[in-house]
């Protein structure tokens, strides 16, 4: 075993550590990533080289690449994900649980020469700003280069990150190896991964996390959704902070006056878009601060602060075009990483909802020709792209502040086509904590589940919560008990996907959304009026700006009203729902559901 580089560190743990794991996975070499533009060019030159990597057009898009994964392994593998906590109810009825010590016998023997033949990447990273009293520091060791480079667009990655940890500072120590050894004079494959063997693993109470098997996504990139979700969301409730999987967005209104909104969202409900969002109303600007997670301490003045603890986005590439996205388009120009996404012949990229026209002919993500007239799609539908988040147009000022944010407002939403209003404001905080307990998305397709049947996910946290969700409830509910009301965000439920009659949307979503944020925007001023239901307050008749738009009073009507007796029909799937985490469920959630009962009785 060699080093290529040798530690740049004096911190000894770390140091220790990394021959710990170096002994037990035997690599060839080692390399400490050190962050610069020249390494990331020299890595990428070999991810060329190796197959792994196509390089796009110069011309087309500069200094950007195209990867094809294995077709095992193409998303985050949940039935894979464990959290291994002390005791099993720690880890809650939501998660995967295995025993500790059962788990790393397991693990030992997986990763036991797992990364013969290859290189560990020693890369150490910053979530959130450097130096910032929010954020942290994570050290992953990989034997992917991909890995290595994606970590560089995603976190703020390499020596800055050393030197912020300095010779004591704490690490989350981050393990990931793709489980495919390389034996002597055996020829590599393009994208190296176990097809039968995956494990992603957390370990909550020594901050582990230990990854095997897969080189995609959240699986691997172990900054995202491992620590910055399920690590730091045990972190945050230990310390008294807020890990989120929530977007943040800068409002400013055309009088001058900011606010900051935090957003919720369940996948495919249009998160990036609104993080993204250009908006159709005169006078106002929507700016970008995070497109996925938010960690959120309270402040001296007692608001709550957030940070984007990414330094990256990490898009799913179909759907994002021109119309749906054109800053998410915009920010896709140059230097961005796409995987699973289809070749043209001009040496770009492609995918389903990009443009209007299809390309004439491309090259699938599989790598055969594909025509418009193929039976499958030419992306897969979980294709996706690696960009800096400081290439958006839309990127704010203060995305990169270490005191972060002051959050006026959080956004709950599902894709519901009936029952659930536009937007509707809860009474006070424990009653939105309520409404984030219950988020729901309706099934629309009969390959999913029974069409109606609501599928739910608490505060879009139910795959990224790294203990029990009924103690996540509490958690959230002791944020407001400790927070002055007044200085508290307020809470909003949105949903952008009301049905009519004939199945169309009733409203038209995107830039028009734009209308809902200024609803939300004077209600936090006290501005707007609201008229009260059993759910929430809806913007009182008037009260929503739709100036312009083609909209008729009975499409407004049925938007903004609430079906009491589809509601009714729905409380019994929202009790088992509940019933699930038993006596842990927190009392006030309890009350809430009791009080909504009496309320549509």
């Amino acid at each position: 075993m060699s080093t290529d580089t040798a530690a740049t560190t004096t911190n000894q743990k770390l140091v220790g550590w990394v021959e710990e794991v170096a002994a037990l996975t035997q690599p060839e070499r080692i390399h400490w990533c050190d962050g610069s533009a020249e390494e990331y060019d020299r890595l990428c030159h070999e991810l060329v080289e190796a197959g792994t990597f196509k390089k796009l057009s110069e011309a087309k898009r500069p200094h950007s690449y195209l990867a094809w994964s294995d077709p095992s392994d193409v998303a985050r593998v949940e039935d894979r994900t464990f959290i291994c906590a002390e005791r099993e109810e720690d880890a809650g009825p939501t998660n995967n649980w295995r025993a500790p010590a059962e788990m790393r016998e397991t693990l030992v023997e997986l990763f036991t020469g797992s990364m013969r033949g290859r290189t560990m990447y020693v890369v150490p990273f910053s979530m959130g700003p450097l130096g910032s009293d929010k954020s942290q520091i994570g050290v992953q060791l990989t034997d992917s280069a991909y890995v290595a480079v994606s970590m560089r667009i995603m976190t703020r990655m390499g020596q800055a990150a050393l030197d912020c940890l300095g010779e004591s500072g704490e690490f989350v120590p981050c393990v990931h190896s793709v489980g495919a050894p390389l034996e002597p004079g055996a020829q590599d494959s393009p994208w190296p991964t176990n097809a039968e063997v995956k494990y992603i693993v957390h370990y909550p109470e020594t901050r582990e996390i230990w990854s095997y098997g897969s080189g995609y996504g959240g699986n691997a990139l172990l900054g995202k959704k491992c620590l910055a979700l399920r690590i730091a969301s045990v972190i945050a409730r230990d310390e008294g902070w807020m890990a989120e999987h929530m977007l943040i967005l800068k409002l400013t209104s055309p009088e001058g006056a900011v606010k900051y909104v935090a957003g919720a969202f369940p996948s495919a409900c249009g998160k990036t878009n609104l993080a993204m969002l250009i908006p159709t109303l005169e006078g106002w600007k929507v700016e970008t601060v995070g497109d996925d997670i938010a960690w959120m301490k309270f402040g001296d003045d007692g608001r709550l602060f957030a940070i984007n603890p990414e330094y990256g986005f990490f898009g799913v590439a179909p759907g994002t075009g021109e119309k749906t996205n054109p800053n998410a388009m915009a920010s896709l120009r140059e230097n961005a990483i796409f995987t699973n996404c289809a070749l043209t012949d001009d040496g770009d990229v492609w995918w389903e909802g990009m443009t209007d026209e299809p390309p004439a002919h491309a090259i699938d993500w599989h790598g055969n020709d594909w025509t418009p007239d193929a039976d499958h799609p030419a992306a897969h539908p979980n294709a996706r792209f690696t960009v800096p988040a400081a290439q958006a147009p839309s990127i704010a000022p203060e995305w990169e502040d270490p005191a972060g944010v002051p959050i006026d407002a959080f956004l709950f939403g599902g894709r519901r086509a009936t029952v659930v209003p536009l937007v509707r404001e809860a009474f006070d905080w424990e009653h939105g904590v309520f409404l984030g307990a219950t988020m729901s998305s309706e099934q629309t397709a009969a390959a999913f589940g029974t069409v109606g049947q609501l599928r739910f996910d608490p505060f879009a946290m139910l795959p990224f919560c790294g203990y029990n969700m009924a103690d996540y409830f509490e958690h959230w509910l002791e944020i407001g008990r400790r927070g002055d009301a007044d200085k508290l965000p307020k809470i909003f439920y949105v949903n952008w996907f009301r049905k009519d009659d004939d199945g169309k949307f009733l409203w038209p979503g995107f830039g028009e959304n734009s209308r809902v944020l200024e609803w939300v925007f004077r209600r936090c001023d006290g501005d707007a009026e609201a008229s009260e239901t059993p759910i929430g307050l809806v913007p009182a008749e008037g009260a929503l700006n739709t100036e312009g738009l083609e909209l008729s009073p009975d499409a407004l009507r049925t938007l903004l009203s609430v079906d009491t007796d589809a509601l009714k029909a729905e409380l019994t799937q929202v009790r088992e729902h509940l019933a699930k985490f038993g006596d842990s469920l927190p009392a006030p959630i309890r009350k809430h559901f009791d009080a909504l009962e009496e309320r549509l009785a």
